[in-house]
């Protein structure tokens, strides 16, 4: 089953959220920029906890929701994204993620354009806690990661020296996208943690979840949930017909 959404006259009678694909086991949405996944230091609204809001209120629910957080965004990125209904759900979803049958693919705008037009960047991540940024060291580096991506480049902006990315991910590590091709010398528009020398502040970082597909917990029929970026700068320097057709081939 595919799902696909242009993120465009969503129905605000029924919930907030654009809704991608929703059964007893399962909820897709957009998830909304500059919204933490779950809850953070910070105190501010979290999407788990506003979609278990808004599915009580929809379905009239007493008690408690659960809602099983399987993969995760960063606070700044939206995008297409999973949520399992069911502890089965989110159980089997996590083994699919380990066992890497569950495919994510995005759309990243950088700085510059690699030297390859495509190809696959592997590398050991260690994360700094206290600082909450990620990077890359030699492999042995005690608490390091494997990292593992895969990306094509889509097309080039040449007058803004920009470039439309696809990057599949193989393994999911905390920034990974935003460092691996930061390390690389191409960071992210908007991407003021690993970018900063190429960006100015309140610029709105250019990751975008594209797709998530898996199979489904209980059916075990292939699901695949598409959203297309927004329509806005620097996303409108590509056609909307570009978008689509990222998406049509996934």
């Amino acid at each position: 089953m595919t799902t696909n959404n242009n993120n465009e006259g969503r129905n605000m009678t029924e919930s907030d959220f654009d809704i991608l694909y929703e059964d007893n086991h399962l909820l897709g949405i957009v998830k909304p920029v500059n919204i933490p996944t779950q809850g953070d230091a910070s105190g501010d609204p979290d999407l788990l906890s506003l979609l278990k809001e808004d599915i009580k209120e929809r379905y009239q629910k007493p008690g408690n929701v659960y809602l099983g957080l399987v993969h995760r965004l960063d606070r700044p990125v939206g995008g297409a994204m999973i949520f399992a209904k069911t502890s089965k759900a989110a159980s089997r979803l996590s083994e699919s993620v380990r066992s890497r049958s569950f495919d994510k693919t995005y759309l990243a705008i950088v700085h510059g354009t690699p030297l390859k037009q495509q190809g696959r960047l592997t590398n050991t991540l260690l994360k700094n806690e206290r600082t909450n940024t990620v990077s890359v060291v030699t492999k042995g580096t005690p608490g390091g990661k494997e990292a593992i991506l895969d990306y094509e480049v889509i097309g080039t902006a040449a007058g803004d020296n920009l470039t439309l990315i696809r990057v599949t991910l193989l393994t999911g590590r905390p920034h990974q996208i935003r460092v691996q091709l930061s390390h690389i010398g191409c960071p992210l528009y908007g991407d003021q943690k690993y970018g900063q020398a190429f960006n100015k502040p309140g610029q709105q970082i250019a990751l975008w979840s594209l797709y998530v597909g898996f199979p489904h917990p209980v059916s075990k029929e292939q699901i695949h949930i598409t959203s297309l970026p927004p329509d806005e700068a620097p996303w409108s320097l590509w056609s909307r017909q570009t978008y689509k057709e990222l998406a049509r081939q996934l």
